[in-house]
């Protein structure tokens, strides 16, 4: 069986490489427009088919099904309100990033304040994506493997920590070919293609989980046995407890979600590269309708892994079978490859892991594609060669984005000691750059006379005043105790006060009007805004069908 896991997890894999390289094998990668934004030829398609296997990767799919593990149905609140920030990005952000014809957000900071603003904000990027992103990606993503392919039988090593180092390399090299000899076309195509299969296989461990907990009664049964057992674990709402308290959703997550749909690079750059702006809103509105299915596959196994756990079903004679010393966190790191191990057959578990590593595979290579974007448009021909022409360009870009990766996958490994679970981790790792970055591109959109000396220290001033919050004493225990989404939901609001108070002092001598570059077709999609609502709508309905409200009695 094991055999057979490996032989059909090696098939799909290699399908969607060589479905990959036949799509894109005529593609021109000598131009900057063709490598970093598929030449502006996106539709809503690969735009959408891109967007949700970027997001929807392994720190998502363990990341997010561990939280539920811990904390239940509020930790949806990371997929169902996303839809919001989608609806927002369609109807306001993209028109704007669009209009302006730009490659990277760091770009756009060029062009509303000046270039030092650009190059702060490409270093910040730059060193998250480095230090935080790639290697979280490359450590969820081995960490799913591992359990999944039950490599530490089919390697003959006795722990995990002794297989990760191999399965983060194997993965990151891979990735590094895709994004840095493919481009960003060649990064949609396998995005689109490992999307429908992450889809498939996502819902079918849902089903088989349900079914194998439901026992003789079926897929039923398991759905009434979660119900009646563990009803708690079902509520939309958090209470102070979890990881989501209810009232954080309306400030520091939902500003996460915001800059993330928005103004985060990685995602962003595929909708920069849409044909038009019509088919970009088609692409991130769908997108939005996708996201509403993702409970399905990216929370409820993990409550059914938890359902599983306490019924002695799940990690029986596991090294992660203790609570002392706070194991149970990591135990959720790895309670999705367990419970996929545990319920698929042999041949859709290759299947699905070689969808899995599709969706390692997407993130890395759109990261480490957005990194080099940054790198060789916003430093090496800004800063270190101005004059490099477009072949030049894209020969700097491979080799950073080959030193990147090396780095990262350095890192990847050292994260298997991070003392919370790997998704509350990101999150809170995201807030530091996220909220000064995203203050100061809402600023520059918003405010036409704020000058670039208010946006250098949104940039700077954030960055700074979230890492003492966070990490020096005595200012972490005042954020600990008023929780870090509260506290990322003030910072946002004091930076935006700071940088008008300073545009009011020391305005623009001129307001700064943006220039439309006739990127693309500006005409919206007609029916936008009607599609916007009804997603709004649908994302009330589900939280309105999940809500106890009594949790909020604890507060």
């Amino acid at each position: 069986m094991q055999a057979l896991t490996i032989i059909s997890f090696l098939f799909f894999t290699g399908l969607v490489g060589v479905l990959t390289y036949w799509i894109t094998r005529r593609d021109d990668l000598k131009s900057t427009k063709s490598f970093f934004l598929a030449g502006r030829t996106l539709t809503f398609p690969l735009i959408a088919g891109s967007l949700l296997l970027t997001n929807l990767s392994t720190e998502q799919l363990v990341g997010l099904n561990g939280a539920a593990f811990n904390d239940g149905l509020c930790v949806m609140v990371w997929e169902v309100f996303a839809v919001l920030a989608l609806v927002v990005m369609a109807l306001f952000f993209l028109p704007r990033w669009l209009k302006s014809g730009v490659t990277t957000v760091p770009e756009f900071l060029e062009i509303r304040f000046d270039r030092q603003t650009q190059i702060i904000a490409n270093l910040i990027f730059l060193i998250a994506y480095v230090g935080i992103l790639l290697p979280i990606i490359l450590y969820t993503g081995a960490t799913g493997m591992i359990g999944i392919l039950d490599l530490k039988e089919l390697m003959g090593i006795e722990s995990d920590e002794a297989a990760l180092p191999f399965v983060v390399f194997l993965v990151g090299i891979v990735g590094s070919v895709y994004a840095l000899f493919g481009g960003l076309r060649s990064v949609a195509v396998s995005d689109t293609i490992n999307g429908i299969g992450l889809l498939v296989g996502g819902l079918l461990i849902t089903f088989f989980a349900l079914s194998g907990f439901g026992g003789d009664e079926g897929l039923v049964g398991g759905i009434s046995k979660l119900q009646n057992s563990f009803g708690d674990q079902l509520n939309s709402i958090g209470s102070k407890e979890t990881s989501v308290p209810f009232g954080a959703v309306f400030s520091g997550i939902f500003l996460l979600h915001l800059f993330y749909w928005t103004t985060n690079q990685q995602i962003i750059q595929r909708t920069l590269g849409a044909s038009s702006l019509a088919e970009g809103q088609k692409g991130v509105l769908l997108t939005g309708g996708l996201k509403l299915l993702g409970p399905l596959f990216l929370v409820i196994p993990g409550i059914i892994a938890y359902a599983m756990y306490q019924e002695d079903e799940l990690f029986q004679g596991s090294e992660f079978q203790t609570s002392a010393g706070g194991e149970d966190i990591k135990l959720s790191d790895h309670a999705y490859g367990e419970l996929v191990s545990h319920v698929l057959p042999a041949p859709l578990a290759g299947f699905f892991a070689a969808a899995m590593i599709g969706a390692i595979l997407s993130s890395f290579n759109s990261a480490l594609n957005s990194s080099c974007t940054l790198f060789s448009l916003g430093l090496y021909r800004n800063v270190i060669h101005p004059s490099a022409t477009d072949q030049q360009l894209v020969r700097a870009s491979k080799i950073f984005g080959w030193i990147v990766a090396i780095a990262a996958m350095c890192i990847a490994p050292l994260l298997a000691r991070t003392p919370k679970g790997i998704f509350d981790f990101l999150q809170k790792m995201n807030g530091m750059y996220a909220i000064p970055i995203f203050s100061v591109v809402v600023i520059g959109m918003l405010n036409r006379r704020v000058p670039p000396s208010a946006a250098k220290f949104g940039l700077i001033g954030g960055i700074v005043i979230i890492a003492v919050g966070y990490f020096v004493p005595p200012f972490n225990a005042v954020v600990n105790s008023m929780h870090e989404f509260y506290f990322l939901g003030t910072v946002f609001m004091w930076l935006l006060i700071i940088m008008m108070v300073i545009g009011s002092i020391s305005p623009r001598q001129e307001e700064w009007t943006q220039q439309d570059a006739k990127a693309v077709d500006l005409t919206p999609w007609p029916a936008a805004r009607m599609v916007a609502i009804a997603l709004a709508f649908l994302v009330l309905l589900i939280y309105a069908c999940f809500a106890d409200f009594s949790v909020l009695s604890s507060y």
